[in-house]
Formats: structure tokens, C-alpha cells, sequence
């Protein structure tokens, strides 16, 4: 007779918000259009007080519009004294404890039209803008011992498509600054809890027309935003489920043939 082999979770986790995530102010970058935008309007619609932040000033006015719980601040998160002087104004609001890094550019360039310029400026975008507000979150985070910051992610940087050089670049370094966060604070601060999360092929600007309505990633996305564990440090989610950490074949052996064991991912719904 053939036994089930026990499921190992990697790590329960509690999927209703934070209390003290949604007494303070969370940070969503790039929230004029998009996935940005169906972001914060799903963290203000769970009892977030959102700080709203792109640069295109109308577009943002139309995120927040008829959502109170949404406030716009207009700010190019590729100029690290714009970040530091915004973050200082949404400081007058409370004090931030979460950030989703959502910000990006995506030019759809071929190489041979690349630039050094051009290139750098996406990179700025995509990786200095997720430095550049990780940096001013973490001051308010560190003093506190707490915060919540989710990284959008992507798998160009594994298998970049064509037209997409910088932007590939950019968000697979941008995965590196994430395991390099957790490096630095990890067990300084294990109460800033920092993770990936890749939301799928949506049918935005940047997505296919036949991708995923950004409404629905969106509550997937702010479940995890708002999700304070320790176990979440490290994770990546793809769309609504985990992704394990890879193993090797003697680990994978020993979980199911000694340790009689295999793992499941989490899911966000």
C-alpha cells in the first residue's frame, strides 16, 4: 500500500493585514497608471493609508480621486533628492511602514538603438528608483524596528525577450538588490520583512492585451503588502503562489525518501 508523504509548509503565514502596517503609511510607487494604480486603490480599499507617488501629476490626481484613504504625491523616483524631500512630506501624513516598489519604465528598444544615456535612464528607473525609496523608507523603518517592503518583479533578467535590454537589466539587478537588503538587515531587523513578487503578464501599456486585468493581480499584490511575517523574507511570489527555493538531488531526496516529506507553496488565495 502505497503512504502519502506528509506536506511541509514552508511557514504558515497570516494572510489578514498588519494592524500596525495599516496605522502607518505605505508607499506605492509608480501609481499613475496600471498595475500602480489598481495597487493603491486595493491597499486603500483593505484600510491602507496610501501614499501615491509617480510623475505624471494629472494621472495620479485620477488614481486618488473618490479614495480617500489615497494620497497623491508627485515625485521622479529616479532623482534621489526628489525621493528624500517627498518621503519627507508624506512623513506630515504618519509614519511609513510599508513600500511596494512598483515603479518602472519599459522603452521596448532595440540594442543598436540603445544609447549609454538612454540605457542609463531606464536603469535609473528601474533600479535606482527602487533603491532611491527603499533607502528613504528604511530610515522610519529601522527607527521603529518594523516594516513591510515588496518588490515588483520580473523574469526578463532569466529569459530577456527582444527590445528589451535595458529594461532586463535593470529588474534582474533590482532582484539582486532585494537578496542584498536582506543581507544588510536581515538578522539586524527581522520585523522589516522585504520579498519579490512577480504579478504576471497583465494587459496594461507594459503588459499583452490578453494578459491579466491589473485589478486582479492587484489583490493578490496588496495581500502580500500587507502580510507581516518573518517567514516572507526571501519569498518570491508569482502571481498568487509561491516559489520554493530550489534543491538540489540530495535534498530533494532526503525530503521524500528519508524524511518521508514534500514541500507546498503558499498562496495568496
Amino acid at each position: 500500500m502505497r503512504c502519502a508523504l506528509p506536506i511541509i509548509w514552508y511557514g504558515i503565514f497570516n494572510m489578514t493585514p498588519d494592524h500596525r502596517l495599516l496605522d502607518g503609511i505605505t508607499v506605492v510607487t509608480g501609481a499613475s497608471g496600471g498595475l500602480g494604480r489598481a495597487l493603491s486603490r486595493a491597499l486603500g480599499a483593505r484600510g491602507a493609508t496610501v501614499a501615491a507617488l509617480a510623475r505624471r501629476g494629472d494621472a495620479l490626481k485620477d488614481t486618488c480621486a473618490d479614495h480617500p484613504q489615497l494620497h497623491p504625491f508627485v515625485c521622479d523616483v529616479s532623482d534621489p533628492a526628489a525621493v528624500r524631500t517627498v518621503f519627507d512630506q508624506i512623513a506630515q501624513l504618519g509614519p511609513v511602514r510599508g513600500l511596494v516598489n512598483n515603479a518602472a519604465i519599459y522603452p521596448r528598444r532595440d540594442v543598436l538603438d540603445e544609447t549609454g544615456e538612454s540605457f542609463a535612464e531606464t536603469v535609473a528607473v528601474n533600479l535606482g528608483g527602487t533603491f532611491n525609496a527603499t533607502r528613504a523608507a528604511l530610515d522610519p523603518m529601522v527607527a521603529a524596528g518594523f516594516g513591510r517592503i515588496l518588490n515588483v518583479a520580473t523574469f526578463a533578467d532569466i529569459a530577456p525577450i527582444p527590445l528589451s535590454a535595458g529594461y532586463s537589466v535593470s529588474k534582474g539587478a533590482a532582484r539582486v538588490l532585494t537578496r542584498a537588503l536582506i543581507a544588510d538587515l536581515g538578522d539586524r531587523f527581522p520585523d522589516i520583512v522585504i520579498g519579490d513578487w512577480m504579478p504576471g503578464m497583465l494587459s496594461t501599456g507594459m503588459g499583452v492585451p490578453d494578459g491579466v486585468p491589473p485589478e486582479v493581480s492587484a489583490e493578490w499584490g496588496a495581500t502580500l503588502a500587507l502580510a507581516h511575517d518573518r517567514s516572507l523574507t526571501g519569498t518570491t511570489f508569482e502571481m498568487a503562489t509561491e516559489l520554493l527555493p530550489g534543491r538540489g538531488i540530495k535534498g530533494r531526496v532526503k525530503d521524500m525518501v528519508l524524511m518521508r516529506r514534500r514541500a507546498k507553496p503558499r498562496s495568496l488565495i
